[in-house]
């Protein structure tokens, strides 16, 4: 009989256990998989001054050039330079043999003193006679025939004066002088060679490169930008090297051609500079940067913040709890790899520059510690600094 009651009893808590089993809530779990923050890079937004700046392809041009030819004939007896070498103006480079000149120069000195001589003794004889005529013991015509001698006798001087001056002007040219400062080139003749006079034959080059041009070329749209900054002040020009990151010289610019090419729809300018450290030779190929005018404390971001959508250019600000916002920007220039901000940010504001292609509106965010190293990798380059976090 016991054991029909414990029987009964434990059957009796079993059943209370299931059903205060069955009873009891179990929690519902959360369909929805936990938030991951996108790792990415983001810098801060900075103030600095930054030039506005119009680029165009230029070729550096001699300040002035001379083809060095001979305006008489002769053979060569000396050189007097060397290849590449400097030389300045009225330095004698070649020499012709002089001596025909010489002699013909020495000819008319000696007419020029005959005639001189002549000359005097007639202007005596025009005095005796004068001053006859004056006691009737000379006719008229013999005065007058002793003035023209006279007269004669004076262009006879002229002439010779003149003869002189040509002979001379042949010694002179016998002589190569360079005309302008600047550097020889290569010699086209040697020692000996017997020059022509008059040949279209080039001697040597000289070219004058201290200062030196620039030509380059611009869009028309941009003239005007340039023209209203000439008006405010001398413009800034920039050569740079054909990789357009190494600035070779810094210099002016002079002008702007008068005349648009309708087959390219571009400009020339010609801008000088002093190129004191010969850096620009003549013929070279440079990039040329017109600096319009410099914005002082401009906002600037890394160009990769930079990302171009539907609605034009915009970036991911990175703002309270970690969430990205889309903020539209309006960019007024990249150069390098950074990006001139007119509005849409702020001072500090915090950009994302990489990992975008993961983010929408609202996402969270996490700077990578891997990626953050990169930002202050590029923070350290010369174009610009920004604070990676």
């Amino acid at each position: 009989m016991r054991r029909a009651y414990l029987a009964a009893f434990a059957v009796a808590a079993g059943s209370l256990a299931v059903y205060l089993g069955l009873a009891t809530p179990k929690p519902i779990a959360d369909p929805r998989p936990p938030v991951k923050a996108v790792p990415v890079l983001a810098a801060r937004v900075q103030a600095q001054d930054v030039p506005i700046i119009l680029r165009g392809l230029g070729t550096v041009t001699a300040f002035n050039t001379v083809a060095l030819r001979s305006r008489v004939e002769g053979n060569i007896t000396q050189v007097n330079f060397r290849e590449g070498q400097t030389v300045r103006a009225g330095d004698l480079l070649i020499q012709l043999d002089p001596r025909p000149y010489q002699a013909a120069l020495g000819q008319a000195e000696a007419s020029l003193a005959r005639d001189q001589a002549a000359l005097a003794n007639a202007k005596v004889d025009l005095g005796r006679y004068s001053d006859l005529l004056k006691r009737n013991f000379s006719p008229e015509q013999q005065v007058a025939t002793q003035k023209t001698t006279v007269a004669q006798d004076q262009a006879a001087v002229q002439a010779d004066q003149a003869m002189i001056q040509a002979a001379q002007l042949n010694v002179d040219y016998a002589a190569l002088r360079s005309p302008i400062d600047g550097v020889t080139g290569i010699r086209q003749v040697d020692i000996g060679n017997l020059i022509q006079a008059n040949s279209p034959q080039t001697l040597v080059t000289i070219t004058q490169i201290q200062p030196i041009y620039v030509v380059f070329t611009l869009p028309e749209a941009d003239i005007d930008r340039v023209r209203q900054a000439m008006a405010d002040g001398t413009l800034t020009i920039q050569a740079f090297m054909a990789n357009d990151q190494t600035m070779i010289a810094e210099g002016k610019l002079d002008l702007i051609d008068n005349t648009v090419d309708q087959a390219t729809g571009t400009v020339k300018l010609k801008a000088e500079f002093a190129n004191a450290n010969r850096a620009l030779w003549p013929g070279q190929f440079v990039n040329a940067h017109v600096v319009l005018r410099t914005v002082r404390n401009g906002l600037t971001v890394p160009s990769d913040a930079v990302l171009t959508g539907p609605n034009g250019t915009f970036t991911y600000v990175v703002g309270p709890a970690s969430k990205v916002a889309l903020r539209p920007v309006d960019v007024l220039q990249t150069e390098g790899n950074r990006s001139l901000i007119g509005r849409g940010l702020n001072v500090g504001d915090q950009v994302v520059t990489a990992g975008q292609f993961r983010l929408q509106p609202g996402a969270m965010v996490k700077v990578s510690q891997q990626i953050a190293d990169a930002g202050q990798r590029l923070s350290d380059a010369p174009a610009g600094t920004d604070d990676a976090e």
